[in-house]
């Protein structure tokens, strides 16, 4: 079975290397893993200790530092990743083609997104409460069960105690539910073939994927492994926040609360609608809407230009929003960052 699905898959000779995501994902994913168990080992899950232990991670325990900063600068390059195989997939319209591969994507993508918010959180420094605060009371707006939800989620009238243990507790049990995921995408995946640039589909125009193409996927693996040296021996905490560095402080908030950069995009969206429901519906809309619409609008055409003018104007809105999401919440950010946010949408619906 392992040698007719991976082996000897038919793979189509003209793919490039923006089919290598997957494999890089995967990478990561299992480096995400192993670091995050050598760090939960010496974790403590007590709002008096956390901030002092990852701490102590860092600078008492033998290459601490090394584990801590892989595994935090990891969900950067994992996101990173994550978008340009998601991009990708939109750009040829696998998600036309194939939709059960589309739909497992986007679920997996909601899973990497709930699990890099609970590890932001556990530091327990300013940002990581405050962010965690934020968020989490978003979930008052839903209506009539808002309040109970979020106190629910909290196991308290705020994140206290609880709160963290549950967020850790659930930090650790979802990578496990995402590999799982990843096997039932790979199964669909295997089920019809890859895609490819052409949109060749017959197993006769494709090669087996063993042994050029396990080389092709090697390659970006060891330009990755060097840039991931790069940024650990020169600029570890270059993709972290400064407020960070300071132990949560439940009286003091910082002066502009920003998620990781991974997610400033949605946060501008939310908060550009004034209206606390219509920003956490436009929220929970901004990533929906990749799974319920661009299958439907998704042309069979490969090479559309106006499709291809559309995508590119789309990804250059989400960079724009990326970086209003870094600015505060004043003038002129706020009224480009509303703008940004309609063209947004506007841009997927028409694409």
């Amino acid at each position: 079975m392992i040698k007719r699905s991976l082996l000897d898959l038919p793979t189509p000779a003209s793919i490039n290397y923006m089919w290598n995501m997957g494999f890089l994902i995967g990478v990561v994913l299992v480096r995400q893993i192993l670091t995050g168990l050598f760090i939960s080992i010496l974790f403590s899950a007590e709002i008096d200790l956390t901030f002092t232990r990852v701490v102590f991670i860092i600078r008492d325990r033998r290459i601490g530092w090394v584990t801590r900063v892989l595994h935090s600068n990891g969900a950067s390059l994992f996101f990173l990743l994550i978008y340009i195989h998601t991009a990708r997939g939109i750009y040829f319209s696998s998600p036309r083609n194939q939709k059960p591969v589309w739909i497992t994507g986007m679920g997996l993508l909601l899973l990497l997104i709930a699990t890099a918010f609970l590890g932001y959180v556990l530091p327990w420094g300013q940002m990581s409460f405050w962010g965690a605060t934020v968020i989490t009371g978003t979930l008052s707006a839903i209506p009539f069960l808002g309040i109970d939800i979020t106190r629910w989620i909290w196991g308290g009238p705020s994140i206290s105690q609880p709160s963290l243990k549950r967020f850790f507790s659930l930090h650790f049990l979802l990578p496990l539910i995402i590999a799982v995921v990843i096997l039932v995408h790979l199964v669909f995946l295997h089920e019809k073939g890859s895609s490819s640039p052409l949109g060749i589909e017959r197993n006769k125009e494709k090669l087996k994927f063993h042994s050029l193409f396990l080389v092709k996927d090697l390659t970006p693996m060891v330009l990755a492994i060097f840039l991931v040296i790069v940024i650990l021996s020169n600029f570890p905490n270059l993709l972290g926040d400064v407020e960070n560095f300071s132990p949560a402080n439940p009286l003091v908030a910082p002066a502009h609360i920003q998620p990781e950069w991974y997610f400033l995009f949605a946060y501008v969206i939310l908060r550009s609608i004034p209206s606390k429901v219509g920003g956490v519906l436009a929220l929970c809309i901004s990533i929906l809407i990749l799974l319920i619409f661009i299958p439907k609008k998704s042309f069979s055409f490969k090479f559309l230009p106006i499709k291809k003018i559309m995508f590119w104007l789309w990804v250059s809105f989400m960079l724009i929003l990326t970086w209003i999401g870094s600015q505060s919440v004043e003038y002129p950010y706020e009224i480009i960052g509303q703008l940004y946010s309609f063209l947004y949408f506007f841009v997927i619906l028409i694409m």
